[in-house]
């Protein structure tokens, strides 16, 4: 039997490699999202504290991760349930002064990110 060696361009390599930088660093804010901005929408915020709680502690243990809400394996977007209600999450990236998109996510020090939780009605 013969094996075919599967080889990647620098292209595909020089993305892996970026990707895996991105979804370091956003499952680290999303385990500790007081490293950047939090946002809940009008939905969310309704919610009983207790269930707001809760909510957010399934965004932070979130890892069921695949290719339908991870196309990119960045982890930067996920859909939990919470009592009958589905909810997404999403991590989005601005420059430093949470003006713009950032130039690069990838770069910790020109990048700030911010999670927003919201039901997904309201998406």
């Amino acid at each position: 039997m013969r094996s075919l060696a599967i080889s990647t361009s620098p292209n595909q390599q020089e993305a892996a490699v970026r990707a895996a930088a991105i979804r370091g660093l956003n499952d680290t804010f999303r385990r500790n999202p007081r490293a950047g901005r939090v946002v809940i929408t009008a939905g969310v915020d309704a919610l009983p504290q207790r269930e707001k709680l809760a909510l957010l502690a399934m965004v932070v243990g979130f890892n069921a991760f695949d290719s339908g809400n991870d196309p990119f394996n960045e982890h930067d977007f996920g859909a939990v349930e919470q009592e009958g209600v589905n909810y997404f999450w999403k991590i989005d990236y601005y420059d430093p002064d949470y003006d713009m998109g950032s130039a690069d996510p990838a770069d910790s020090n020109i990048t700030r990110r911010v999670l927003t939780v919201m039901r997904a009605d309201e998406y």
